[in-house]
């Protein structure tokens, strides 16, 4: 049996739903650790977040201070500009306070709108200042894939 589990999160002026849906479900209410297993989907305005477990850590208040995603991540973000991103990763850690994305091992990060891609062990978005970096493994470069566009021939 699935469970689904709506939290809601106050902000200054609006209230933003994160809607997580899981196989199973665990929270220890005191240490602000809730943990979700099987088939996790989590859903927060246009941001999707996917992986086999998510704990979910809160702070006294109750609000989400750290998301980390564990076994075969996949996800889609969109920044504060406005720019679409979708890839996966092994390992996914997400800090709300700040919107910052850590994607590790495997990790392939794509930007939809701009076709680009970053392919790395390590890669950095943070989605308010709208900028990325990455790390290989040892025996793995950092890959960046973009389109350049076409010189017009002056030649005509």
């Amino acid at each position: 049996m699935k469970f689904y589990i709506f939290i809601l999160l106050a902000s200054s002026l609006i209230s933003q739903e994160l809607k997580v849906k899981a196989n199973s479900f665990y929270a220890d209410q005191k240490t602000g650790v809730s943990v979700f297993e099987g088939k996790v989907n989590i859903i927060k305005e246009n941001d999707e977040l996917n992986a086999s477990k998510v704990t979910i850590y809160t702070d006294k208040d109750n609000k989400p201070t750290k998301f980390i995603a564990k076994g075969n991540a996949s996800f889609r973000i969109v920044t504060k500009d406005g720019s679409l991103y979708k890839g996966e990763a092994q390992r996914v850690v997400y800090f709300p306070k700040i919107k910052e994305y850590h994607f590790f091992t495997d990790a392939h990060l794509k930007q939809i709108d701009k076709k680009k891609e970053i392919i790395g062990n390590k890669i950095v978005l943070k989605t308010i200042e709208g900028k990325a970096h990455a790390v290989g493994a040892k025996s793995k470069p950092v890959i960046m894939i973009f389109d350049i566009p076409k010189e017009k021939d002056e030649k005509k």
